[in-house]
């Protein structure tokens, strides 16, 4: 069952919220094309541009969450398949490490073939929870992305 949607309210007056944070449909054509702008605009900037992007709406639905930061990264991806970024697993949760995995990234998949990684949104929002699950600062890499050919896209994170 997707507990987000089962959640989600219309007020009637254009907003959409799950547990009191709003949230916006948009098409990942959108998303992509904002990407390859920001990209032709910035050059090698743009992904931080995007991780900070992605930072800020991971760090917005983990405040909706509770939990032990296990159960947060559990709940976490479960929604992030629930509101359509694709398909997450957990690979791997250490006191110094988080693996996770995405299939059927629509990020990736809008944006066409790349010669690197693309998914800097949800590196962003994983970047986040990686904090809360490190306690700390971390840093998240894209080590294969669906943009390049990868079958899946497969992120690692560790304390900064």
């Amino acid at each position: 069952m997707n507990t987000v949607l089962a959640e989600l309210t219309d007020d009637g007056r254009g907003a959409l919220s799950y547990r009191g944070s709003r949230y916006l449909l948009v098409r990942p054509e959108t998303l992509a094309a904002l990407q390859q702008a920001v990209e032709a605009a910035l050059g090698g900037r743009a992904a931080a541009c995007l991780v900070a992007g992605g930072r800020a709406g991971g760090g917005s639905a983990l405040r909706a969450l509770e939990g032990s930061p296990e159960q947060l990264v559990e709940r976490l991806l479960k929604m992030g398949g629930e509101i359509g970024w694709g398909a997450f697993a957990l690979e791997r949760l250490a006191p110094r490490e988080l693996v996770v995995t995405g299939e059927n990234s629509p990020i990736a998949r809008a944006y066409g073939g790349a010669a690197g990684p693309v998914c800097h949104l949800t590196r962003g929002v994983l970047e986040r929870l990686a904090e809360l699950a490190f306690a700390g600062p971390a840093v998240v890499t894209e080590t294969a992305c669906a943009a390049t050919g990868a079958p899946l896209c497969r992120f690692e994170a560790r304390p900064a």
